[in-house]
């Protein structure tokens, strides 16, 4: 007969508990502590490879300056790309009243420099021939980050020439475009200039930064919708006149036809006539 099971007490089997939930803690603790330490590592590399990746931006950012430079001396010769370029954008186009348009075609150049370390801005010039808006030749707007992160932006103070002032004539071209163009007209693009209010969620500016200038092209090649639909019209026009000139030219044929069969038939009357 065997001997019967040993009896474990409740206060025992706490005990064991205990101390397994006591290794578990400290085993835990140790992963804490060793995944903190490879964290800290993988946070070493990313901030090595972050000046790595600058060190590559701020080189080939100097590689593609003598292009930029190049390809605004080809813009150049391209009357009023710039104007078409913005307005074939569609988030700019958004931006834009009709004499932001007028002012716009006076623009010449766009140029947009990142500073030399990258990381802490960039600046936007636009530079016009001189026109009825105002006196400058050249409008900037800057972009700056702090070390703290935080996105800070200054510009031109626009000298507008008397009465010329787009940004206080907003209201009024606005009530003249809605009744026009029946939808509410923007505020003026030149506004863009003097609202330094949240710079670091800047849209425009990152724009033309990040979206137009590496490739202006793309949007001044996009063609005019107006265009399409008026050649899509003229084309309708000219299938129409085409089908009608055909039922024109079917209607004389027919006409032809008849004529020659009274004729035939009058020369036969003649002949009997003779006849008799």
């Amino acid at each position: 007969m065997s001997a019967p099971a040993a009896k474990v007490s409740k206060k025992e089997l706490n005990s064991n508990h205990d101390g397994a939930d006591e290794t578990s803690e400290k085993e835990q603790q140790e992963a804490i502590e060793h995944i903190d330490e490879v964290q800290n590592e993988i946070d070493r590399l990313n901030e090595q490879a972050s000046e790595e990746i600058l060190k590559v931006e701020q080189k080939y950012n100097k590689l593609r300056q003598p292009f930029f430079q190049k390809r605004s001396e080809l813009i150049a010769k391209i009357p009023n790309f710039w104007v078409t370029t913005f307005v074939n954008h569609p988030q700019v186009s958004a931006l834009l009243g009709e004499e932001d348009e007028e002012a716009l075609h006076y623009l010449t150049r766009v140029e947009v420099t990142e500073f030399e370390d990258i990381k802490s801005g960039y600046r936007i010039d636009f530079y016009f021939d001189e026109n009825p808006y105002f006196e400058n030749k050249v409008l900037s707007k800057e972009f700056h980050l702090n070390e703290s992160g935080d996105t800070s932006s200054k510009s031109t103070e626009i000298k507008w020439k008397s009465g010329k002032d787009l940004t206080k004539r907003s209201s009024q071209t606005q009530n003249k475009a809605s009744r026009k163009r029946q939808h509410e007209e923007p505020e003026s693009f030149f506004t863009w200039f003097t609202d330094h209010s949240d710079a670091g969620a800047d849209e425009l500016g990152e724009v033309i930064k990040d979206d137009i200038w590496p490739n202006p092209l793309q949007y001044y090649l996009v063609p005019d919708m107006d265009d399409e639909e008026g050649e899509g019209e003229e084309d309708d026009d000219d299938e129409e006149e085409e089908g009608l000139e055909d039922i024109d030219e079917e209607g004389d044929e027919d006409e032809g036809e008849e004529d020659e069969d009274d004729d035939e038939g009058e020369e036969g009357e003649e002949d009997e006539g003779e006849d008799d």
